[in-house]
């Protein structure tokens, strides 16, 4: 497969956007605004730039954490199809630079099942993102089966991201660590529930990408493995088979241990380009590529890691 750079964790959120989740409740928009997130023709020039310094060709674009996870199903349907809409018009414009991933009315199966069909059927997404919970409720609640069903049988990515929620911990949320800390801990959280489920043997086809290499995964897999026989000896295969399903994104904030970390522990061909845009920008955001090539990794890794793994998770091709 020919080269083909593209950055699987990226976001843009238009003012309207945000102002239209406040309008139904949410409260949490802040982080979002004033970034440089919004796609007006200065912001998307600047985005433009650094991707080409950075030799990032495409940007896999993604709502999350701001996804339409609404209790009313008119609301969050009617919020996903503008936010979809949205990306599929920036992936029309700017075929050579953009993909991105659908936003899901979840909890609402059914109406996530008709912009499934909808995002891939008539606006090409590459794969749809949820957040690590949804209101509250695990990813690995039966209530969402049909949806992995759907998934699975279209071979398709589900991108998991953090909802910013401190992991629903106080210690957590109560004492400035919501995003430090507690991004990592639900990335980590929701892809054990996953994995106690037996859902990635379950949706072989499905293809689940984490968020931030896992969270704490990458050091845990001999833990885990050894603890599930007193703790969890319903789990259908041994955690470190089941985490080898998965793909992980590179948002480690330039920490080259902690790829290293994933790289042996998952196989440098399970991991995928991530650089979170806009929160890493300007000269952290060109580190966030060049970091991948300067953390110890054979040179074919780190070419596969930048170059390659992700076109073939997405099903992609050069030019």
């Amino acid at each position: 497969m020919s080269a083909l750079r593209i950055d699987v964790h990226a976001h843009p959120w238009t003012a309207d956007y945000l102002d239209r989740l406040e309008a139904l409740g949410k409260t949490d928009t802040g982080t979002q605004r004033g970034i440089g997130a919004g796609a007006t023709g200065a912001e998307l020039d600047h985005r433009f730039a650094l991707m080409d310094r950075a030799g990032v060709d495409l940007q896999v674009l993604s709502v999350a954490p701001q996804s339409p996870h609404l209790a009313a199903e008119a609301e969050a349907e009617a919020v996903a199809r503008t936010a979809n809409d949205a990306y599929a018009e920036l992936v029309a414009r700017y075929p050579g630079r953009f993909r991105a991933f659908a936003a899901l009315p979840l909890p609402h199966v059914d109406a996530a099942l008709r912009e499934v069909a909808r995002a891939f059927d008539d606006l090409g997404a590459v794969g749809v993102g949820v957040t690590t919970t949804v209101l509250g409720r695990t990813l690995a609640d039966p209530l969402f089966r049909p949806v992995y069903e759907e998934l699975d049988r279209r071979g398709a990515v589900l991108c998991i991201h953090p909802a910013g929620e401190g992991a629903a911990s106080p210690l957590i949320a109560e004492h400035d660590m919501t995003w430090m800390v507690g991004a990592p801990v639900e990335d980590t959280v929701a892809i054990m529930h996953l994995v106690l489920a037996g859902l990635p043997a379950r949706y072989p086809r499905m293809r689940v990408l984490a968020s931030h290499l896992g969270g704490i995964l990458p050091l845990l897999p001999r833990r885990l493995d050894d603890h599930l026989a007193f703790e969890s000896p319903q789990t259908p295969e041994l955690p470190s088979i089941a985490l080898g399903r998965l793909w992980y994104n590179t948002v480690s904030h330039v920490h080259g241990p902690a790829l290293a970390a994933a790289a042996a522990t998952f196989g440098a061909d399970r991991l995928v380009l991530g650089t979170d845009f806009p929160y890493e920008d300007g000269e952290v955001f060109v580190r966030a590529v060049e970091y991948v090539s300067e953390s110890g990794l054979a040179p074919q890794e780190a070419t596969a890691i930048l170059d390659t793994n992700a076109a073939d998770l997405l099903g992609l091709s050069g030019p």
